[in-house]
């Protein structure tokens, strides 16, 4: 039975974490995540930025806006994250029909009947088209003549379905804030997708394979949002087509194995954003926090603290200063000088990526 320092190295290392792994753009390490965790902006570049190397916030925004190689949307539990743009389509058909049949009790409570949605997504089409990108505030408005009251949840559970439903897209920033766009403009398709139905299903499982094993079914489960028997099928299918081995009670991609991280030399401490990719890709984080700090990285409240981890072992929580020029770093324990070198030369770097330029 693998112990848990085995399994958090390749997971780390899996997630460009650990080994002195590196990705050298932000496509790149979208790639290889397949998924960033994405409801904060600045939250999902921290994410993109620790798993690359001297990637900038400036380059983060070129493969979001100019070169359109990532996009960030609802997907996996109907949720915002960042994804590599090709794959924008087959995910979005695969998860959106439980999302939205999920959300169907939350648009009763709201009085969003479906002829006041399908009239929305129309009007949010034609104002997209006519005056896009939008924010959320001047969708806003458009939505009021249909009677939609600007003030609570409403207008961003009609913009939410719209994107569910495969109009929109989030575009550019303007001013720091989010816009939406259309999808089929803004992201032009190729035609057929990709994957469909089983195969995309069997897809979704392999990337998260590649980017968070050794897992189990369950696992992906959590992470997707769908429904544990479809996690099994995707199991039984990769496992018929000889793409996964077990890991003991767990399972990792054929051939996997070999990519052990190097555990010898310095300590790869790392800088983790709030709610990162690596703290809730899983069921459960005892693999990756300790057992008696893991209220410090889940104090409650759905909240998941910026992490500093150490060879992948959450050593510390750490929170931005006023104006993003200083962290403060709250060690969980005392840390050798080797983990201390790297915790400086981190925060020396999330500082860097933070800090306004001139």
């Amino acid at each position: 039975m693998p112990d848990h320092e085995s399994v958090r190295r390749l997971r780390a290392g899996a997630q460009a974490l650990a080994g002195g792994a590196r990705e050298a753009s932000a496509e790149a390490v979208v790639r290889r995540v397949f998924a960033v965790q994405a409801q904060d902006s600045t939250a999902a570049d921290l994410g993109i930025r620790v798993r690359g190397r001297d990637i900038t916030a400036q380059a983060i925004r070129t493969a979001y806006e100019d070169e359109r190689s990532i996009v960030r949307n609802w997907y996996m539990r109907g949720t915002l994250h960042t994804v590599p743009s090709d794959d924008a389509r087959w995910v979005l058909q695969l998860l959106a029909p439980r999302i939205l049949a999920a959300a169907g009790r939350r648009y009763q409570q709201l009085g969003l009947d479906g002829d006041l949605r399908r009239r929305a997504g129309h009007l949010i089409r034609r104002a997209l088209a006519a005056h896009g990108p939008l924010t959320r505030a001047e969708l806003t408005e458009h939505l009021t003549t249909l009677g939609v009251p600007p003030d609570g949840q409403a207008p961003f559970h009609l913009i939410r379905h719209a994107a569910l439903t495969g109009a929109l897209c989030h575009g550019p920033q303007r001013a720091g804030e989010a816009t939406y766009v259309l999808l089929d403009d803004w992201l032009p398709t190729s035609g057929r997708f990709r994957w469909e139905g089983d195969d995309a299903l069997a897809e979704l499982a392999r990337r998260y394979l590649a980017a968070h094993a050794p897992a189990a079914s369950e696992d992906f489960a959590a992470w997707s949002g769908l429904p544990i028997t479809w996690a099994r099928r995707a199991w039984k299918m990769l496992a018929e087509s000889g793409a996964i081995t077990e890991y003991g009670a767990l399972t990792v991609l054929a051939g996997r194995l070999e990519q052990l991280p190097d555990s010898s030399g310095t300590a790869d401490v790392r800088m983790l954003p709030a709610y990162d990719n690596y703290l809730i890709g899983y069921r459960t984080r005892e693999v990756s926090v300790p057992a008696l700090h893991q209220a410090r990285v889940r104090p409650g409240g759905g909240l998941i603290r910026p992490t500093v981890i150490a060879d992948g072992l959450a050593v510390a929580t750490w929170t931005r200063g006023s104006g993003s020029r200083s962290v403060q770093v709250d060690a969980f324990e005392p840390v050798p000088p080797r983990i201390g070198r790297g915790i400086d030369m981190e925060k020396e770097a999330v500082v860097g990526f933070l800090r306004p330029t001139a």
